[in-house]
């Protein structure tokens, strides 16, 4: 995840909240009757087949529409979700991520936070925890278990972004640079102060979609399994899918979460407004022969590079930007990794010196698909493709798309959202912010 930007204006996440609110309610009632036309039809109820729902991804959008598909599916149906991802689950640039999700943009984390609070009570088969503040999800943490998040600007220019918008939207104290280099000895801080998110969370990525996302669908249909009146099923296929239209016969919809490889399906080819954007991560660890650590309690950092530690001794850094890349693969070569160290060490030394005496341990890449920048910011695409590919069946096709740096971030709300519009067979249920992409 990038230092935030200021690409989205304050202003559009109230609307983006209220939107999501009056999406619940109108779902409800939505859903209801879609469900009941559906049974009527021989789909989602008495004897006939379950609903069914194909997921094409497996990393955060497409686990959290999984997710909530099975949570809002009306009473007593009959759900079916089959997950489609050839990779596994985070296989591609979720699983690559840096972890780090922070309250930057506070509205827009907390309409979401349900994915978050019940897919970890779920994976441990709890039920449902509430309001849980997001610092109590420290199961996703990494191993060192690090308090919030830091962030020392180093521009002017960020500086009046941190002050000026992320002030209003979320709780963040200020800090002057004796306060902020008591929380991470050694730490530089250009302008003389750092703002300091506590609530901030340095989540493992792979643990996360593996152990709490995946797990949580799963334990979602035991559950219902033991109810005489519904039933839900979720499973993951291992498999490629290169054709729309296979699948169009034995779904009700499909949902497409594949990121940037959503262009290359051939019914989608040159028709989403995405870029494609290949980031390196590099992993270093302090040599066992040196005895200062970074502090077990210290926060992460996040400046023009971030620093997402995993304990006293290891600490993942990124990201690089290679616009227009369609390189896929993970793996990174010498060259790609020697050129990402040139790039990324700068960067972090700037604000934590001390970096300089980590060794490189390996690097990981992934290819995030970035959304278009709009009056609205870079927001992800979502809505339904039938007008878009030229539907040929009863099977609808829905996107989600474009989540770029920020898939942690927004993969909640936009699962929610879209979950809801599938359900209910109604786009707008989805805030136009997110939808306007298809406009001509």
């Amino acid at each position: 995840m990038p230092p935030p930007p200021s690409s989205l204006p304050p202003r559009v996440l109230p609307n983006l909240v209220s939107c999501s609110r009056r999406a619940v309610t109108s779902a409800a009632t939505a859903a209801a009757a879609a469900y009941s036309t559906a049974a009527a039809a021989g789909g989602g109820g008495g004897g006939g087949r379950p609903l069914r729902y194909a997921v094409l991804g497996a990393g955060f959008a497409g686990l959290s529409v999984a997710w909530h598909l099975l949570k809002h599916s009306p009473k007593g149906s009959r759900v079916r979700v089959d997950i489609y991802d050839e990779s596994g689950i985070g296989g591609g640039a979720s699983g690559v991520s840096g972890g780090l999700l922070h309250p930057f943009y506070g509205r827009v984390l907390n309409s979401g936070k349900s994915v978050w609070i019940c897919c970890v009570a779920r994976s441990k088969r709890m039920e449902p925890l509430g309001q849980m503040e997001l610092a109590k999800m420290r199961p996703l943490s990494g191993e060192g278990n690090s308090l919030g998040i830091i962030r020392p600007p180093t521009s002017e220019k960020t500086a009046d972004i941190l002050l000026e918008s992320s002030l209003q939207s979320c709780s963040l104290q200020v800090l002057d640079s004796d306060e902020a280099q008591c929380l991470i000895p050694g730490l530089c801080v250009p302008l003389n102060f750092a703002v300091y998110m506590p609530l901030a969370l340095n989540i493992n990525p792979k643990k996360y979609l593996q152990v709490a996302l995946f797990f949580a669908c799963q334990n979602m249909s035991d559950e219902a399994s033991l109810s005489s009146s519904e039933q839900k099923e979720c499973k993951l296929y291992n498999e490629h899918v290169d054709d729309l239209q296979q699948l169009a016969g034995d779904y009700d919809s499909v949902i497409i979460c594949l990121g940037a490889r959503a262009s290359s399906l051939p019914e989608l080819t040159n028709k989403l407004p995405l870029r494609t954007c290949r980031g390196v991560i590099a992993e270093f660890q302090l040599p066992s022969d040196t005895i200062e650590t970074y502090g077990s309690q210290s926060p992460s950092i996040l400046s023009d590079a971030w620093l997402a530690f995993q304990g006293p001794r290891t600490v993942s850094i990124g990201s690089t930007w290679q616009w227009k890349s369609e390189n896929y693969s993970s793996s990174v070569s010498d060259d790609e990794a020697l050129n990402a160290m040139e790039e990324l060490l700068p960067k972090a030394s700037a604000v934590y010196p001390g970096i300089t005496k980590w060794k490189f341990v390996q690097a990981r890449a992934g290819i995030r698909a970035m959304p278009p920048l709009t009056a609205n910011g870079s927001l992800p695409l979502l809505g339904c493709l039938n007008d878009v590919i030229g539907k040929r069946s009863n099977c609808s096709f829905w996107l989600v798309g474009g989540l770029g740096a920020r898939g942690l971030l927004f993969h909640g709300l936009a699962g929610k959202l879209t979950a809801k519009a599938v359900i209910s067979c109604d786009e707008n249920l989805i805030p136009p912010e997110f939808t306007c992409w298809k406009e001509p």
